[in-house]
């Protein structure tokens, strides 16, 4: 592997990383790192691609990285998105998700495309970046997408890796870990962790939702939620 892309992999995730019992035999991510990439190679594979949710691309530093998810990696995603979607609707906060939205910048030269991101009340739906980006890692040798995520200048990122939640703030130019979100200092990750856990999404939003049964809950009975789908990369709003 040439020596850029070797410079930008990604250290969090360059490890091996153990599995837990139960995912053993899971298949990896299938990635692949091209070297000597420009920027239009980049966006013609884009125009390539259209709206189909795979391969999804990165790119920085003249690196190009295409990844097809397992479909373990789409499971942890989807119950991670509901999990959280969920989550807003006990607390009636609003959070319009935007799926993998291809972020990029022209002037910065980098482009990536989040598990699942989210804008924040007050939404603003002409954004040209999400307020959170989410992760899903169960592949090392990956780009390093904090520094592609802060040259597209996204507030926070949050990363699904070892079965636990990792937050990143964006503070200056750099990020720092935190130990919750900055935007949403309100979820409580353990409760998070404890139902991904589950065989199923519905399993997890049971989960959520009887240990959520004894808290206080903001919702008022008019609270409901709204999707939007537009194929596979459509945005969906969660709103009140």
């Amino acid at each position: 592997m040439a020596a850029t892309a070797a410079r930008i992999a990604d250290t969090a995730a360059s490890a091996p990383m153990p599995a837990p019992a139960h995912r053993a035999a899971q298949p990896d991510d299938q990635i692949v790192l091209l070297d000597h990439a420009d920027w239009s190679d980049y966006e013609r594979l884009l125009e390539i691609r259209g709206e189909s949710a795979v391969p999804r691309l990165t790119f920085i530093d003249g690196v190009l990285e295409l990844m097809t998810p397992s479909r373990y990696h789409e499971f942890d995603k989807t119950t991670l998105g509901r999990l959280i979607e969920a989550w807003a609707l006990e607390m009636d906060l609003a959070i319009a998700g935007f799926g993998s939205w291809t972020i990029k910048s022209t002037l910065a030269k980098r482009g990536a495309e989040p598990d699942e991101c989210y804008l924040l009340e007050p939404i603003e739906t002409e954004s040209s970046r999400p307020d959170i980006a989410i992760e899903v890692v169960r592949t090392s040798g990956g780009l390093n997408k904090l520094e592609v995520y802060r040259a597209l200048e996204v507030p926070e990122v949050w990363f699904w890796q070892q079965e636990r939640l990792q937050f990143y703030g964006l503070e200056g130019e750099q990020y720092q870990r935190l130990q919750r979100s900055g935007k949403l200092p309100q979820l409580d990750p353990a409760l998070i962790e404890s139902c991904m856990g589950a065989p199923t999404q519905t399993e997890a939003i049971r989960k959520l939702s009887g240990i959520n049964s004894g808290r206080p809950s903001k919702r008022s009975p008019l609270v409901s939620i709204f999707k939007i789908e537009a194929r596979d990369k459509g945005p969906h709003f969660v709103a009140s």
